[in-house]
Order: structure tokens, then sequence, then C-alpha cells
């Protein structure tokens, strides 16, 4: 099952609620990806399936202290990650075998983390890049996804060259706003949106 199949906000606020189904429905999600990164240092199943059930049950415990705008996500394997450092600190007794893997979790988790904000980032401007007017949106998208110059939209839109100007000004106005909102840095989008 997919994430983004689920509104993740309302997941966090039926989670606040104490909600059985949405707990359910977040091990379900969760529960092979953080097998999987356990799994990556322990190479124990019974450690990493405690691993899971662990950073699962300390949701629960902590449910009533989640923010909505956080992405479960990141919370999740930070807890993981916590478990799994405390796995290893009591499982290696030599100093280079420790720092070595202390090393590697830490790579490790620094790509995870990376790959999971990016998606979330990515999910974020996708839900708001959708909540722009019809035209604007169709114009940025023009634009920013497939690369085509203001002269090329204003001919294919039958539209002239300052009203795509003006659309993708006021398209860009409205994504600021929506990431500021958020607290998300507008860079972030900018440079999202031009590596695309």
């Amino acid at each position: 099952m997919n994430v983004k199949t689920h509104d993740e906000s309302q997941l966090i606020a039926d989670l606040l609620k104490s909600d059985e189904s949405a707990f359910a429905l977040v091990f379900d999600i969760y529960k092979a990806k953080l097998y999987s990164f356990a799994w990556r240092f322990l190479k124990n199943r019974e450690l990493s399936e405690e691993i899971v059930q662990e950073t699962l049950i300390l949701l629960w415990t902590n449910r009533l202290t989640l923010d909505i705008s956080y992405p479960l996500g990141p919370y999740l394997y930070t807890i993981a990650r916590r478990l799994t450092l405390n796995v290893l600190r009591n499982a290696a007794t030599a100093g280079a075998a420790r720092e070595k893997l202390w090393a590697d979790l830490k790579e490790a988790h620094n790509e995870t983390e990376e790959a999971i904000l990016l998606a979330d980032l990515e999910e974020f401007t996708e839900q708001s890049v959708a909540k722009l007017p019809s035209q604007q949106q169709l114009v940025f998208k023009l634009s920013r996804y497939e690369g085509l110059t203001h002269d090329q939209i204003a001919e294919m839109l039958n539209l002239s060259k300052s009203t795509v100007n003006n659309h993708l000004v006021e398209a860009l106005k409205n994504l600021r706003q929506q990431f500021k909102n958020s607290g998300i840095s507008y860079g972030i989008l900018l440079a999202w949106l031009f590596l695309k």
C-alpha cells in the first residue's frame, strides 16, 4: 500500500484522535520499509522485526505529540535509527567496529532521510500546483515541466505572450505563499523545479 494514496495529514489527525484503524494503516504502509532499514545494519530477522515493532509502539505511545504538518516518514525513520543505533552500540564491543558501524549508519540515514524528504517535497509541490487555477496550472506545467518558452505556450494556447507571463508570475506567487504557509523555503521549491 502506498502512502501517497492516502492523505497523510488526515492520517496524522486520526492518530491524534487515537484511531486504531489509522495506526493499522500506518503499520501496513511502513512495516516493510522500516524492516529493510533495520535489516540493512543488523542482518538479523528477529532484531529487525523488534525494531519495527518498537518504532511503531513508540509512534502509538507518542501519538498525541505528533505535528500534523510534519510527515510521518522522517519521524519513523528517526525512531528506527535511534533504536538500531542502540542495538549496534550494545553489540559492537571493539572500538574500530563500533566506529565503522556508526559511520555506515549515519551515511545510510542521510541517504534515506534525503530520499524521504525529497519525496515529501515532490508530493507537496504536486499538491500545491494542483491547487492553482486551471489556466495558471496549465501554463506553469508547460513552462516548468515541459520546458516550453513563453512564445511556444502563447502559440499553443492562443494567448498573448504577456498573458502567459502574467499566468506564470501569478502561479509562482501562489506557490510561494503555499510554501510560506507550510514553513518550507521557497528557494527549495525553485531548486526542485529547475532540477526536474
